[in-house]
């Protein structure tokens, strides 16, 4: 099973940009694809972003898609999350997850992933 630890995370001010970062250990390159979900209180864990097992393809929610950028360096095993012009809105616990057996099929679902991590705070002041 993959282990993941997330970091990165953090108070900024809108318009701000972060850089979360997922280290992996057990993740054989090609083998899984990794997503990255937010969840607030309250509220079901939201897609944010995926990358195939390749490192080709990304999928993000429309919410996101020209702010976020979903990245791997698998000479660091570490999956990132850059993240430009922040919003208020996009204030949640971050978490990384891990995908063996479904991939990309279904991205979008948190329970298609296996593996995740423990989750980084950003939070985002208007």
């Amino acid at each position: 099973q993959v282990q993941l630890v997330e970091s990165g995370g953090g108070l900024v001010q809108a318009g701000d940009s972060l850089r979360l970062s997922c280290t992996t250990s057990g993740r054989i390159f090609g083998s899984e694809a990794m997503g990255w979900f937010r969840q607030t209180p309250g509220k079901e864990r939201e897609f944010v972003a995926h990358l195939s097992r390749n490192g080709v393809s990304t999928y993000y929610a429309d919410s996101v898609k020209g702010r976020f950028t979903i990245s791997a360096d698998d000479a660091k095993n570490t999956v990132y999350l850059q993240m430009n012009n922040l919003k208020p809105e996009d204030t949640a616990v971050y978490y990384c997850a891990a995908a063996s057996v479904y991939g990309s099929t279904r991205y979008y679902d948190s329970r298609a992933y296996e593996s995740w991590g423990q989750g980084t705070q950003v939070t985002v002041s208007s």
